[in-house]
């Protein structure tokens, strides 16, 4: 008897004694004996700690718009594991992926593969006979010992470097570059978002010799009130300029990346195609924008998967730059492996109301942390004991001028989803 998908990712979940094991050795045994080559003609691996989703997204709407054929790979989902494996901007069918499942798993033999290598593999099996001409990669962990680095990318993309995952990737920035830099392959070109990349990253570029196009020297961005500009150059060196882009709910900083990668790879430049590409790129969980119909009241909530201080400095500025007339109403949780001070801090002026709940992960904080800590910070704070009861507390508190902001880990966005979605079920009216 054939299995379900279900089935499938609760075998995959026990298959290997730790969930994370650092090293491509078991991968790249697998992929040989798989015959897996290069997933498509053309190959851009993302990797960075935070930002790596919307470059992705931005890259394969701009490649997808000049009529080309994208695969995409990301990681974690949200609501579906079939997010995960895009082919030509849908979502994998529960058949294409059991049957990679099947592929990977006759071929693994008595090696030992964590969830995430047999994902990738699964993934780079479902790539090769899609017939694509692009796949768009993104990094799991890090990037040296990262499965999908098994595939020597044509471009690598470097979003930006800072804390996270510690205990994997160490506790510099240094040190996380070093892992980041792991994707660079020989005289291929590398793009960096981050203003100030560490020394590891720029070394590992010279070691190398990949033409380097960094943020601030090589492309920038420059954002006014009702647009925004970006320049950049092509692969010999030509400058390429774009006026009045539309603003985006998305990081800008991605899109601008994005760009400079589409740049590089002598594609046709036609500015409103590439404007409407970046335009209708969209990705769940990130700078999301919502509206609920409660109780005879619009609601607004935005949902964002920032869980690191990175991603909380960056979420602050977004609001600073979009005042309410109302109060901000949070609903948060958080896995305790993150650095919760770092994200409190930038958010707690802007803030009004808490409510925090725990998670569905063995390694979620419990609420009574995240209360204790914002108790302490002077915060107007609530435990729950989910995180629905969390949206029913604020959404009871909220009027229309009022935002409820869903954030934090992938979790807590992800039951949000849920629980918006047993809202339309039951007549509630969730719109996005």
């Amino acid at each position: 008897m054939s299995r379900s998908l279900a089935d499938w990712l609760s075998y995959l979940e026990q298959l290997h004694p730790s969930a994370i094991d650092m090293g491509l050795e078991r991968s790249r045994e697998v992929a040989r004996r798989l015959g897996l080559g290069k997933p498509a003609p053309l190959v851009v691996t993302v990797t960075g700690t935070n930002g790596k989703g919307s470059t992705c997204a931005f890259l394969a709407s701009l490649l997808r718009e000049q009529g080309l054929k994208v695969g995409v790979y990301s990681s974690p989902h949200l609501l579906r594991y079939n997010e995960r494996v895009q082919l030509q901007g849908r979502d994998a069918s529960d058949e294409e992926l059991c049957a990679a499942f099947e592929a990977v798993e006759a071929g693994r033999g008595e090696i030992s593969l964590t969830y995430f290598e047999m994902g990738t593999l699964a993934a780079f099996w479902l790539f090769e006979r899609a017939g694509l001409d692009a796949v768009v990669l993104e990094v799991g962990l890090g990037g040296r010992l990262d499965a999908v680095n098994l595939v020597d990318a044509d471009l690598a993309l470097v979003t930006s470097i800072g804390l996270d995952h510690a205990d994997w990737l160490g506790d510099t920035r240094e040190s996380v570059a070093f892992e980041k830099a792991g994707i660079l392959r020989q005289g291929k070109p590398a793009l960096c978002g981050d203003l100030e990349p560490p020394l590891p990253l720029l070394q590992k570029v010279a070691e190398l010799d990949c033409p380097l196009f960094l943020r601030g020297r090589d492309y920038d961005l420059t954002v006014g009130e009702g647009g925004w500009h970006w320049r950049g150059l092509t692969a010999e060196g030509r400058l390429l300029e774009l006026h009045d882009l539309p603003l985006l709910d998305l990081p800008m900083e991605n899109a601008a990346l994005a760009l400079q990668a589409y740049a590089v790879l002598d594609l046709p430049w036609q500015p409103e195609r590439l404007a409407q590409a970046l335009r209708a790129t969209a990705v769940t969980g990130r700078l999301d924008r919502r509206q609920l119909n409660w109780q005879g009241r619009a609601l607004n909530l935005l949902l964002d998967v920032g869980h690191n201080p990175h991603a909380a400095e960056y979420l602050a500025a977004r609001l600073a730059a979009r005042p309410l007339e109302g109060r901000r109403l949070a609903v948060f949780g958080l896995l305790a492996d993150k650095d919760l001070p770092g994200v409190l801090a930038p958010l707690q002026l802007d803030i009004q109301s808490w409510a925090v709940a725990p998670l569905d992960s063995p390694r979620a904080r419990p609420a009574g942390e995240l209360e204790a800590a914002l108790h302490n910070l002077g915060a107007d704070v609530r435990a729950c004991s989910s995180v629905g009861e969390a949206l029913l507390v604020q959404c009871g508190l909220a009027s229309e001028d009022d935002e409820i902001l869903v954030f934090g880990s992938f979790y807590c966005v992800a039951e949000a989803l849920e629980w918006l979605g047993q809202q339309a079920e039951a007549g509630n009216g969730s719109a996005g």
